[in-house]
């Protein structure tokens, strides 16, 4: 079991925001925040952790989350502690060339396994010319830093054989003493029921798998995994994600829904065991 430790990578170093919820001031600093980044039909959380250590989860299919991360972060900001890449889908990694181009990384984590295309082996060749250090991670792995930690579900060894990339996704536990995130990438109801197996799923926010897909967002895992807030990343596709059966299921156990494609990036900010939630500003249709 590996635990990779974040305080050795340390370095010293919205616009058009509404508050949902409104929380009283202290630096925000010393506050635990997750971005769900608008990047289109595709994935892309930041979490920054208080003392702001930063891990990114996912790059979506283009830049988008460079200009996302320049709208999050201080302009002279320039530094991700990790990047951890749940599977090697151009919808997942496509930003992550230009992420590491404009920004230090100090670890990259992913699931061992790539692609056969163009797009990641050009990516493979940037992490190679930037000199950054790569740890495949796994079912029991752990990033820790100070009180927070997150948790690798999975995959385990015979998720990463199965033919649907999707299914070997990395699946990624955020524990602070104030609120518990679930991160599913693309796994259907299948990976779901496989994870559910002595595993405390139990949390306050999920990232819903796979943009929403009818495929995923099982009944029993939500009867599990119970969260107070889901938010779906999604842009304009023909699959139709997010699906109404995940919509629906969701509405019934009374979780607040936000989508990326409707509200544009979501910020929660942590405080005192509050969660308050940003929306950008309504879109224009």
């Amino acid at each position: 079991m590996k635990y990779l430790s974040l305080s050795f990578l340390l370095l010293i170093g919205f616009n058009f925001f509404i508050w949902d919820s409104i929380l009283t001031s202290i630096s925000e600093n010393e506050d635990l925040k997750i971005y769900f980044l608008d990047v289109g039909q595709g994935d892309s959380e930041l979490i920054v952790l208080p003392g702001g250590v930063k891990i990114l989860i996912d790059g979506g299919p283009s830049k988008e989350a460079s200009f996302e991360l320049g709208e999050v972060l201080s302009p002279t900001d320039r530094y991700i502690d990790v990047i951890a890449m749940t599977h090697a889908q151009k919808d997942h990694f496509g930003g992550l060339a230009d992420v590491v181009s404009r920004y230090q990384v100090g670890a990259f984590v992913w699931n061992g396994e790539g692609a056969l295309s163009d797009e990641w082996l050009e990516f493979e060749k940037i992490l190679l010319e930037h000199d950054i250090p790569t740890v495949v991670l796994g079912v029991g792995d752990r990033i820790i830093n100070n009180e927070e930690e997150v948790i690798v579900l999975a995959p385990n060894k015979d998720l990463i054989k199965e033919s649907n990339a999707n299914e070997g996704s990395l699946v990624l536990k955020l524990k602070s003493e104030d609120v518990s995130a679930l991160f599913t990438g693309d796994i259907s109801i299948e990976t779901e029921n496989k994870i559910l197996e002595g595993q405390d799923l139990d949390v306050d926010v999920l990232k819903v798998a796979h943009h929403g897909s009818k495929y995923s967002t099982g009944a029993n895992f939500l009867g599990e995994v119970t969260p107070a807030i889901a938010v779906i990343e999604v842009g304009n596709n023909s699959y139709g994600h997010p699906t109404a059966i995940v919509l629906q299921k969701l509405q019934m156990i009374g979780a607040s829904v936000y989508r990326t494609d409707k509200n544009g990036r979501v910020k929660l900010l942590v405080r005192d065991g509050k969660i308050g939630v940003m929306t950008e500003t309504a879109r224009v249709e």
